[in-house]
């Protein structure tokens, strides 16, 4: 029995033609039966929810104010006016373009009724936002042609930063085949051209488990992650999934949608691991879109920095070395001119350069705060032998060392540690100290990429140790040094202030202080700048830099970091000035600010690679 009699013996509003535009079926082979059991249930669901919508709207039958973007203001009805009639009252352009809406700064779908005043914003595909709703429906369009085509048991669908994938269980010796990217891709057409409408459910604990008594991940989500009564599914087409949304009105917005690779990954939660199949993809509102960008991919495969530093013979990597690289002659001499070149503005600005030990005892990083936050990410040794030597070099010689040691994956409590190891005078700050030493992150296999992601890498890392008076200033001479630097190299930039994030330490008085410094120095900067709030390290607010190759792709490379957790921690202070007319001193707790250009070396040479930039530059 085909998808078409399925619905007919369901009765399912699928075939009708609704409000919005008239569904078509999609070409699609024979679903599972547990498919269609579960789409039966949720029509019933849907069909519930639209009466008791429909009753509150009558009882509540009032009007509201909803406040458009340039102050306009406009009224509603509550439960009634959705987002998606507003926009078509404005104009016909926005109606067709908007994927989403914002009411009161939260995602929003366009077909949901308004249920009391508010602020609207409409979201396009042109904006961030925009494209992350746009590529998470598409997200939902792959995970219904893998059920409908595979039998897939999915897993999970999320948007990124550059399209979409799809994870997903076909059983234990089932792996996709590259050659049935074709097929899942023709059918992934199919469902946009039937213009399937997105519908949001709420569904209680009872109902969730029920609708996904078939999918394991999805009921071991349903246990971890919804606290609520409650928790939204999204109906579209054949498909259900668990979804907090929003969606695009309907699948037929996706006017270019194209498979790109298959891989494996991992399912980590609290049952055993499970290797998953992963799809991913890249969609556009017209397949004119789609077309540029795939002009746009081939150029940017011409520029890989992996291709070009094969063909110039700059460097490779090996597999007994997962996540290093190895540079030739040529691209050794590359590397070092970047060095030297830092080295140079480093000597102008008054940095003084230091070394640093690559291993340290876990004392060091549970001091530091590391041990608790970034742990996994660590590389820890276990000594062989006794790490009690007759003699110690140690200038504390009643003290010992663990026997666990972790190679550094950053310089900050190294540099604590040189800045403590004396007395300091408040003549001394700001205390501007550079390091080059190796560092090493456990990197996720999966997520190692040329020199853009590894586990052994150096950065042009510097930490400012300086007093709070000093601190604005610290943070204009290093926004200089940063534009300075990408001046020279042709890098376009742009800056972003990160805040606070949930799980900060520290009180929030002093954020507040060290967030309207970092803002206070970005505006007087002159350069663009974006906020993102909650994106700060949980020991400091940050300005981080993103750079644009010559194709337009960020790359994440520069950092100011400012840090009041370390200096507390390590007690950093100084003898401060005391009043001339006393002749007196007193201790200080100074503020610590790092900084880099690159945070990666590696990742300046990758920069170079995707820029074309020639070797005597």
């Amino acid at each position: 029995m085909g998808l078409y009699q399925r619905w007919r013996r369901l009765r399912l509003p699928g075939l009708q033609a609704c409000g919005l535009h008239t569904v078509r079926e999609a070409a699609v082979p024979n679903p599972p039966h547990w498919l269609v059991e579960r789409l039966g249930l949720f029509e019933e669901l849907w069909a519930t929810q639209v009466k008791r919508v429909a009753s509150i709207a009558e009882k509540e039958h009032r009007t509201i104010k909803i406040a458009l973007p340039g102050g306009q203001k406009v009224e509603a009805v509550a439960w009634n006016t959705t987002p998606y009639q507003l926009a078509q009252q404005i104009s016909s352009t926005l109606a067709n373009t908007a994927v989403a809406a914002q009411v009161n700064g939260e995602p929003y779908d366009l077909e949901r009724p308004l249920e009391t005043d508010c602020d609207l914003r409409f979201l396009t595909f042109d904006s961030a936002e925009g494209k992350a709703v746009f590529w998470h429906s598409s997200t939902h369009v792959l995970g219904a042609a893998a059920e409908q085509l595979l039998g897939a048991v999915l897993c999970r669908g999320p948007s990124t930063e550059c399209g979409f994938y799809h994870d997903f269980f076909l059983g234990k010796d089932r792996t996709i085949r590259g050659s049935e990217l074709p097929v899942l891709e023709r059918i992934c057409q199919e469902l946009t051209a039937a213009a399937q409408p997105f519908r949001r459910l709420e569904a209680s604990q009872d109902q969730l488990r029920q609708l996904f008594k078939d999918n394991p991940f999805k009921l071991r989500l349903i246990e971890e992650k919804v606290t609520g009564p409650t928790a939204t599914v999204y109906g579209c087409g054949m498909l259900v999934d668990l979804c907090r949304g929003p969606h695009l009105r309907h699948t037929g917005q996706i006017g270019g949608l194209k498979l790109l690779t298959n891989s494996s990954s991992v399912w980590k939660s609290s049952g055993a691991p499970e290797t998953l199949q992963r799809v991913s993809g890249i969609s556009f509102p017209t397949a004119e879109e789609l077309r540029a960008w795939e002009e746009w991919r081939r150029e940017a495969e011409l520029r890989d920095h992996r291709r070009i530093g094969k063909e110039q013979e700059l460097f490779f990597f090996h597999e007994l070395s997962p996540g290093s690289c190895f540079f030739l002659p040529r691209g050794t001499r590359v590397y070092n001119a970047l060095v030297s070149f830092i080295r140079a503005e480093y000597a102008r600005r008054g940095f003084l350069e230091v070394k640093t030990p690559m291993l340290f005892a876990t004392k060091l990083w549970e001091l530091s705060g590391h041990w608790e936050h970034y742990q996994e990410d660590m590389f820890a040794l276990q000594s062989a032998g006794s790490d009690r030597p007759a003699s110690s070099q140690s200038d504390h010689p009643t003290s010992h060392p663990t026997d666990t040691l972790a190679l550094k994956p950053m310089n900050c409590p190294a540099h604590c540690l040189m800045f403590a190891h004396r007395p300091r005078s408040w003549r001394e700050l700001p205390l501007r100290l550079a390091d080059f030493g190796a560092l090493h992150r456990a990197e996720a296999s999966g997520s190692l990429g040329g020199l853009t992601r590894l586990r052994c890498f150096q950065q042009d890392d510097a930490h400012i140790f300086c007093a709070p008076n000093q601190l604005e200033a610290e943070i204009r001479g290093c926004l200089d040094f940063l534009r300075s630097v990408y001046a020279v190299l042709g890098f376009s930039f742009r800056l972003a202030l990160s805040t606070r994030p949930s799980g900060f330490l520290g009180e929030p008085c002093l954020w507040d202080q060290a967030e309207q410094v970092l803002q206070q120095a970005l505006e007087e900067f002159g350069e663009p700048w974006d906020l993102n709030p909650g994106d700060g390290a949980f020991y400091g607010p940050k300005i981080d830099v993103h750079l644009r190759d010559a194709l337009g792709r960020p790359h994440q490379c520069g950092t100011i970091q400012l840090d009041f957790q370390l200096p507390l921690r390590f007690d950093l202070q100084y003898k401060g000035r005391g009043p001339r007319s006393t002749q007196c001193s007193f201790t200080e707790q100074c503020w610590a600010l790092w900084r880099g250009c690159w945070g990666c070396w590696r990742r300046a040479v990758a920069g170079n690679g995707h820029c074309g930039c020639p070797h005597s530059r």
